[in-house]
């Protein structure tokens, strides 16, 4: 989007204001009419950063245009280096926290573990601490983690979590669920002692204080000792929660063999907004995890990086590795500020594969979930749109895709099909059909090139809401000499859409996509892949169907010519004006006369020759 003087009358005086501004690099501070500063950045060389956004028919994202037809002046500080301008970014940000930077708020309090006072206690996760007589265990900071914590106790010591008092309820109802499937001992039926039931929730406080291990080394000796003492029923329950406990920490998934303590940062984009998403793993175990909007899509660099700084902006723990779902263009900078804040060396990295991409992909999950509840779509599909941005190495992810094929018998009846798919999703009131009309012999690679010429044609001429949105993405039913006829077709027209062939294997399902020079792989990115092949499938389908009732249709049409005094104009004539079978059978006589311009006798031959397979 651009920006003209009407927006921001401005514009003059901040060009020629950044014409004579320096080279060197520092910090510029944006304001709006009444002075408030509105966006802090940083540059390298503030002439070229500053200049970007006044610059004429500079092309910006909808954030920053909005942000620059607010602008009524901006203010600058110059530093000796880059890397003073990033420290002096975010200590201007902490001050002003102006509107078009991210901002993160930390509503982060302390977190509790309960022991209720009570003759059968119950563990709870809470975020007060309060003076009725419960235990406590804390405080923490994370949130998460406590009610992780809890969850599994509850769950590995068969502690109840219903709203039953004990001994007030026992016997008066029947037990639920968890009791039958094992997740519960069974306090409500009264066969469990307060004593016997005291000593599984210390075991319980003692597993959360101490850790699983040490927890199953105490247990493991107690459990010897039973047997010793020939207690077999106490060495058993001993047996089974130890065994709960290591099956709890085998199917646990966000643990990892990796212990360093390190934090994953994700952004997910769909509809010009995006989310980010980090998860913080300490000593090999997801230790919390932080979600926020970023706001209206940004340059993807810079956006992770904005993310990143302010997150560490409210905490003083930062970890030795950090690890992105995609690269940063200030590494090393980055790098430095972070070191010197916390004190040693912390090093940034984007894995590639192993046990660490999937960290990033999780972490990507996060945001992708987070970001389909203010879109709209669900976190597969948005999953699914950017796996295929990557896969084929677009900026964005692709919010329209068009999908074309051909269909045809032979060299008659030759259609095109053209479907559209937005956010993921088909969105049928923007297909189109094509019936071919200057080729009359079969080459897919013609008619191809009719159907989409014609149809950014008719994006110029903007009179039809399903041309008049200019597509994200190209996909053609067709290998890679479809791309290299169809390319410069659509670059001689202006349009700089990217364009991607899908290519099927001897059983007729999509193998990869295609450009005109190499394949690419699609089996790597599974939910890019479904997508992909459920695009194919469709427009396969919607061609195909097309070419089935045109033919169905001139089929029709020349039997009509077997009428005595119906030649091939009046039968397409009464086509033409009546359109479907359906509507000509509903023509009387009289209406057959008139538009075919026949008498009554040949109408009602041609009646009865419609109506013939009528009961």
């Amino acid at each position: 989007m651009t920006i003209s003087e009407e927006q921001n009358p401005n514009l003059v005086f901040l060009r020629d204001k950044t014409s004579k501004l320096t080279t060197n690099p520092g910090c510029y501070l944006m304001k709006d009419n009444s002075g408030k500063i509105i966006y802090v950045g940083k540059a390298k060389n503030l002439h070229n950063r500053v200049n970007s956004y006044f610059r004429k028919g500079q092309d910006h994202l909808p954030k920053v245009w909005k942000m620059v037809s607010l602008v009524k002046d901006y203010d600058f500080i110059v530093t000796d280096s880059e890397f003073e301008a990033l420290v002096l970014e975010c200590s201007l940000i902490k001050q002003y926290s102006p509107k078009y930077n991210i901002l993160l708020k930390d509503d982060k309090g302390y977190s509790y573990i309960r022991v209720s006072d009570e003759p059968f206690p119950r563990l709870t996760a809470v975020l007060q601490k309060e003076d009725d007589g419960a235990q406590y265990i804390g405080p923490y900071i994370s949130s998460y983690s406590v009610r992780q914590a809890v969850e599994e106790a509850n769950k590995v010591f068969m502690l109840p979590t219903c709203t039953r008092k004990f001994p007030r309820d026992f016997g008066k109802e029947r037990p639920c669920l968890n009791c039958y499937i094992r997740q519960c001992m069974g306090v409500c039926k009264g066969n469990v002692s307060a004593e016997e039931y005291r000593s599984a929730v210390n075991q319980a406080i003692d597993y959360i204080k101490n850790g699983s291990q040490a927890s199953v080394e105490r247990m493991t000796e107690q459990m010897n000792a039973a047997a010793e003492d020939l207690d077999f029923e106490l060495a058993a329950k001993l047996r089974d929660r130890i065994n709960a406990i290591k099956k709890a920490a085998e199917s646990q998934k966000v643990v990892t063999e990796d212990t360093r303590d390190m934090d994953i940062f994700a952004v997910s984009e769909n509809s010009g907004k995006a989310y980010g998403s980090v998860l913080m793993y300490r000593g090999g175990r997801l230790f919390d995890k932080h979600s926020a909007p970023l706001g209206m899509t940004d340059e993807g660099s810079s956006m992770r990086e904005g993310y990143m700084l302010e997150f560490y902006a409210q905490r003083e723990e930062i970890p030795h590795d950090i690890l992105l779902d995609e690269p940063i263009e200030n590494t090393e900078l980055i790098e430095k500020f972070l070191s010197l804040k916390c004190g040693h060396r912390v090093k940034i990295s984007v894995p590639q594969r192993g046990a660490l991409l999937r960290l990033t992909t999780l972490a990507k999950s996060n945001a992708s979930e987070h970001l389909s509840l203010r879109v709209g779509r669900t976190g597969k599909e948005i999953s699914a749109l950017e796996e295929l941005a990557k896969a084929l190495g677009l900026e964005k992810p692709p919010q329209f895709i068009e999908c074309y094929d051909i269909s045809n018998l032979g060299s008659s009846d030759m259609t095109c099909g053209m479907v559209v798919f937005e956010n993921g999703r088909p969105c049928k009131r923007f297909y189109r059909k094509f019936a071919i009309k200057t080729v009359f012999q079969q080459d897919d690679y013609a008619c191809m090139t009719e159907a989409i010429t014609r149809r950014f044609n008719r994006y110029f001429e903007g009179e039809d809401e399903g041309f008049s949105t200019l597509p994200d993405l190209i996909l053609l039913d067709g290998g890679r000499g479809h791309v290299a006829t169809i390319t410069p077709a659509v670059r001689s027209l202006g349009i700089n859409v990217p364009i991607y062939g899908l290519v099927k294997d001897s059983k007729h399902r999509t193998r990869a996509a295609t450009a005109s020079d190499h394949e690419i792989s699609l089996h790597a990115y599974r939910k890019a892949f479904a997508l992909v092949t459920q695009i194919q499938d469709e427009v396969h389908r919607f061609a195909i169907s097309f070419t089935k009732a045109r033919h169905s249709k001139n089929t029709f049409t020349i039997g009509l010519t077997s009428v005595r005094g119906i030649g091939e104009k009046k039968a397409q004539k009464l086509m033409t004006e009546y359109k479907t079978r359906e509507a000509l059978s509903a023509a009387t006589v009289d209406e057959l006369a008139a538009t075919a311009g026949v008498g009554q006798e040949t109408a009602l031959s041609l009646f009865k020759y419609i109506h013939k397979d009528d009961e």
